[in-house]
């Protein structure tokens, strides 16, 4: 499962800017066809294998499931349509994550229950049948027991190399489209005092072990591609300077690095005020990818991001807003190709459907696939907020062409005039107040209509013309464990929510910002016309007066008061 990174310092504008265009230039040159003395550089085996696997896709919450059964976590059992239905989408390879622990009998042999290896066969047979490359692993096994591997070192050790021993044996004879991850997010913290070097002498142990198990089992084991992760596939460096001595010692062509991505960590789950894809959420994805590069790939050792995504999205999908996730995406499918590394999205079940194999949005499928081939333009927002019965004046949106050029602008099937309902200039887009005014000439609040600019390659992107009034929050009462604020919202969203005490000391979980995490401790519910505070919040929030600043998209900010003493949760509006 995905965890939380640390944040990175940020660096000007200029700086961001200039890297992204000297890998886009240094990209050109590499396949420019006018330079005949310019050969790109012998590409490995292994490398080969690796970029023949992009794009990628996790089974994510099915047989990594931690519970009797691939269903105990709400997914449905697997089918063959399933996985042939993946394929059908573009995805070339499939990360099937597998959880063990509950079908290992005890020691000394720690066997496999039979059903649940050939369940697992069966699920690989699929996915090779639909002609995708295909990775298995030990995946919640790593903090449900190999985590105590300090304290419990011999028993651990046994154990896992039982395990793999098992599946060796079980696919030795399975093509090299299947290739083996030997742990998830390794950790070595559960019930010990493991320091860095402690954690990384274990994880090599277990790294050297799973491969010599590999290896020596005999078929085609003995030259399958095998995936070494770094300490919690992390891109920390002192990280991959460890992954990479292992991998130096074992001095084996067919090893594959491994790290996961889920963004910069404010922006990730939308905390701290991080609402947008700013230069600094860019800077870590290019931070990133770049010291992974050139830890692992540029000394020829392929790199696979074996899960990327957004942690906000282990709450729900719309804990980032729409132009900004899409912007995120859209930006690392690009710099993962500069660099040269498949992605593997993750995917528990809140993007394709197991059952309707279909994407529950499909907007972000069609900048993801985009993604793998080329560049998309975007633009600085897809909200255009107008506010009920005031004056209505030209829109300007700048736009990132990446590369393309704008094409048109459509109201749904309808092409818009160039000239007469909007212009184009040096990247910037105005809406003319002409067109704005008929698209809001029903005066109703919230979406009015949305348009569409195509480019001259990639996605589109769309603007949706937002008419508003400012919200309204009105007195509440309630408990710590059941408090929600009646809310006019007239037709606004909301962003983001700080919270202090009287004194100006920030209230709530994750007291170093004011800003609180979008989901965990707050959540808008349109449909009921409400913002819930969750117990989350007031777990940790102290009794008293808390002050509460609601932003929302249109720029408004709405101040409410809050008083809670033991359970009870009073909230009153400001005057």
């Amino acid at each position: 499962m995905p965890k939380k990174r640390k944040s990175i310092l940020s660096i000007t504008v200029v700086a961001a800017l200039v890297l992204s265009m000297l890998s886009t230039a240094m990209a050109s040159a590499a396949t420019s066809s006018h330079e005949p003395d310019s050969k790109p550089a012998p590409v490995s085996k292994m490398q080969t294998y690796v970029n023949a696997m992009e794009p990628g896709w996790n089974l994510g919450n099915s047989l990594d499931a931690v519970g009797d059964d691939e269903t105990a976590w709400g997914n449905p059992r697997i089918t063959k349509e399933l996985i042939q239905s993946i394929a059908d989408q573009g995805y070339k390879s499939i990360r099937i994550p597998v959880t063990w622990e509950a079908h290992i009998g005890d020691k000394p042999d720690y066997n496999i229950d039979a059903a649940y290896i050939n369940r697992v066969q069966e699920v690989v047979g699929w996915a090779l049948d639909a002609d995708l490359y295909v990775m298995i692993n030990l995946h919640h096994d790593s903090w449900r027991w190999i985590s105590t591997m300090e304290k419990d070192y011999d028993h651990v050790l046994a154990r896992y190399n039982a395990i793999w021993t098992q599946i060796a044996n079980k696919f030795k004879d399975a093509p090299e489209k299947l290739m083996f991850e030997s742990v998830n997010e390794p950790r070595f913290t559960e019930g010990g005092t493991t320091n860095a070097d402690t954690g990384y002498r274990m994880l090599d142990t277990l790294n050297t072990s799973f491969h010599h198990i590999v290896r020596s089992s005999g078929g085609n084991n003995d030259t399958r591609p095998l995936v070494l992760p770094t300490m919690h596939t992390s891109s920390a460096q002192p990280d991959l300077d460890a992954l990479n001595q292992t991998i130096q010692k074992l001095d084996d062509p067919n090893l594959i690095a491994t790290v996961h991505y889920y963004g910069f960590w404010p922006f990730s789950v939308n905390i701290a005020g991080f609402t947008k894809f700013n230069d600094e959420v860019q800077k870590d994805v290019t931070d990133t990818f770049d010291r992974v590069h050139d830890a692992f790939t540029a000394k020829g050792i392929p790199v696979i991001i074996g899960e990327y995504g957004l942690l906000g999205f282990d709450q729900h999908t719309g804990v980032i807003e729409q132009g900004e996730k899409l912007k995120f995406f859209e930006f690392v499918g690009h710099y993962s190709r500069q660099k040269q590394m498949t992605t593997m999205l993750w995917d528990n079940g809140q993007h394709f459907g197991r059952t309707s194999y279909t994407w529950s949005d499909q907007q972000l499928f069609d900048m993801i696939r985009a993604s793998w081939n080329g560049r998309s333009s975007t633009a600085e927002t897809d909200q255009v907020y107008l506010k009920q019965h005031e004056p209505i004046r030209d829109v300007k949106i700048t736009l990132d062409l990446n590369g393309n050029r704008f094409f048109s602008l459509k109201n749904g099937t309808t092409a818009l005039l160039r000239g007469k309902d909007y212009s184009i200039r040096n990247g910037v887009l105005t809406l003319k107040s002409s067109l704005l005014t008929r698209l809001t000439a029903e005066s109703k609040l919230g979406v009015n209509a949305t348009l569409t600019a195509g480019f001259s390659a990639g996605a589109d992107w769309t603007l949706n013309i937002i008419q508003y009034n400012t919200p309204v929050l009105n007195d509440a009462q309630g408990t710590t464990s059941a408090f929600a604020i009646p809310v006019t919202f007239g037709g606004d969203q909301l962003a983001t929510m700080e919270a202090t005490y009287a004194n100006g000391e920030n209230a709530g979980p994750q007291n170093w910002t004011s800003f609180k995490e979008f989901a965990y401790t707050f959540s808008p519910d349109y449909d009921r016309n409400v913002i819930e505070l969750k117990p989350n919040f007031f777990n940790e929030t102290k009794d008293g007066e808390i002050q509460l600043k609601f932003h929302f998209w249109s720029g408004t900010v709405i101040e409410y008061t809050l008083t809670k003493k033991g359970s009870i949760v009073e909230g009153a509006t400001l005057d």
